[in-house]
């Protein structure tokens, strides 16, 4: 597989890091296939304009429900690697995809959705350990098939928390967030980047049933350097109002869902830092030294991308 190309299936393709990995995929020459559910005339423009650019692009759509088992398990008999990029509603849904890969019997490397923090490796408040668990099940289900798989694990989505934190769009703001003391170091990689290392490491037999860690040297920074290099690029202050780690453990507790989650996702990232507070031993694998040759975007040439084109971002802010 490391010589040839491979086929490879994306579940979740139409969706925010699942475009990414389909467009990887096919600029890497790997004949690629997107299962997802049946467009309907009602469907946003977005979504028609996404299936004719892989149209165009020579993706093979297939249009079905995760509940098609038989469907699935044809489909994943025609290719080698399969790769799924479902939202974190849908994770227990790739135990379908799971028993069908299991009967497949043929794929070389599945990548479920995983990609941000480490649930083997992290505790977090409870409505973000909820997902966690959930997380840990697929990983576990995954593991008593022997299927082989691969982890990416532990990266903030470089422009979704980008947006997020500095409301680049907002030409109004005056004030930032900062969670806790701001000085826990995070992870950034763009998306586009993460789409290159998971096809990458989907076809790699040194990642095989293994954990491949995010850590560029260069995109790991806390938040109040985030934010200083922000204002420096963007020529403007910012007014910064901490959010105390009490507070963000009480509206984990007394937001209504998903907002008590995304505290909670706050808390473990931007407070406790824990896609960074560990160490990657010498026998793990971390992508930039796996993949050298991948000239992966800094974190400063993102901020330079935001200057010169603000992206119109939809973010929730606590």
């Amino acid at each position: 597989m490391a010589s040839g190309l491979s086929k490879i299936l994306v579940f979740g393709g139409t969706g925010y890091l699942g475009k990414c990995i389909v467009r990887a995929s096919i600029k890497m020459g790997h004949p690629t296939y997107v299962y997802g559910r049946p467009i309907t005339p009602s469907a946003k423009p977005s979504k028609l304009e996404l299936h004719m650019e892989f149209q165009s692009m020579g993706v093979l759509l297939i249009q079905g429900e995760l509940s098609e088992h038989e469907k699935l398990v044809s489909l994943i008999k025609q290719v080698d690697v399969v790769i799924c990029a479902l939202g974190t509603p849908h994770i227990m849904e790739q135990l379908k995809i799971i028993d069908a890969l299991k009967v497949a019997g043929n794929v070389k490397r599945f990548i479920p959705s995983d990609f941000g923090c480490d649930e083997d490796l992290i505790t977090g408040l409870p409505p973000f350990q909820a997902c966690l668990d959930k997380k840990k099940k697929i990983r576990r289900a995954i593991e008593a098939t022997g299927v082989p798989f691969t982890y990416l694990s532990s990266t903030c989505f470089g422009e979704y928390f980008f947006s997020f934190l500095l409301h680049p769009h907002d030409k109004n703001s005056e004030e930032l967030n900062i969670y806790g003391s701001g000085e826990s170091k995070v992870v950034f990689t763009r998306e586009e980047d993460i789409a290159i290392y998971a096809v990458k490491a989907a076809n790699d037999p040194r990642t095989c049933n293994r954990t491949v860690f995010f850590r560029p040297s260069k995109n790991i920074l806390s938040q109040l350097e985030l934010v200083s290099l922000w204002e420096k690029k963007a020529g403007r202050s910012y007014n910064k109002v901490y959010v105390s780690e009490e507070d963000i453990v009480k509206l984990s507790k007394t937001s209504p869902h998903p907002e008590n989650v995304r505290a909670a996702i706050i808390h473990s990232i931007f407070v406790k830092g824990d896609m960074a507070n560990f160490e990657i031993r010498e026998d793990e694998m971390e992508v930039s030294k796996l993949y050298p040759d991948v000239e992966y975007t800094t974190v400063d040439q993102l901020l330079d991308d935001f200057v010169a084109n603000p992206p119109d971002f939809e973010y929730v802010d606590l």
